[in-house]
């Protein structure tokens, strides 16, 4: 797709404003700031059914990363692309919290114990009809994955730094049905393989650097 341009020209988030400390001072005390992205141009009538997934901050010796999966192939929606652990509301979750740590179970064998929830971003609105909460979560290092193979090809790292670094983030627009939707990107290289991170992840990540850098 075409890239209509980068914003290297908004500062990146100060590296002392990614410790674990100060992002939970930070939902404990939140700035008054505005999401940039709530919803997305809808492309199916399927009624609106809710979602959370679980955006993961692995707290590394070497800092934080974002844990992050590329959906299978084969699954009848977002194949192929890069997502964060997460899904449906089921009936018997407790609330969106208990659905992206149970998701997370589900999907990449990552063990609630090992996450402290911290916060939940505002509500984000796919194309399909999903209407997500996105629950931020510290990771505790020393887990162990055991991937959903029907749902998830593979699960990756993301320093924080780079996706909080609007640097890294591209405008993309297309036309779709007599309008233009416009979306980010974060390509991400990781070693021989590049991680094309994009529509609702990338919608996201977005909201998370605004809110961060507010």
């Amino acid at each position: 797709m075409p890239v209509l341009g980068h914003d290297a020209h908004l500062p990146a988030v100060d590296v002392s404003a990614l410790s674990a400390d100060a992002l939970r001072q930070r939902f404990q005390m939140p700035p008054v700031w505005q999401p940039e992205v709530r919803a997305e141009p809808r492309f199916t009538d399927n009624p609106p059914r809710h979602a959370a997934v679980l955006l993961p901050i692995v707290q590394r010796a070497s800092g934080p990363t974002v844990l992050l999966t590329e959906r299978t192939l084969h699954l009848s929606s977002h194949s192929g692309q890069i997502a964060f652990p997460g899904g449906k509301v089921d009936a018997v979750d407790a609330d969106a919290s208990a659905t992206a740590l149970r998701e997370a179970w589900e999907e990449v064998g990552l063990v609630a114990d090992y996450v402290q929830v911290i916060g939940q971003l505002p509500d984000y609105v796919t194309g399909t009809g999903f209407i997500v909460a996105p629950v931020v979560g510290l990771v505790r290092p020393g887990f162990t994955l055991a991937l959903q193979a029907d749902e998830v090809a593979a699960a990756f790292e993301v320093p924080l730094a780079y996706l909080m670094d609007p640097a890294h983030h591209r405008r993309h627009a297309f036309e779709w049905e007599g309008r233009q939707r416009t979306w980010f990107s974060m390509p991400y290289q990781d070693g021989p393989t590049e991680r094309f991170i994009w529509g609702a992840t990338a919608g996201m990540l977005r909201n998370f650097y605004r809110f961060l850098a507010a």
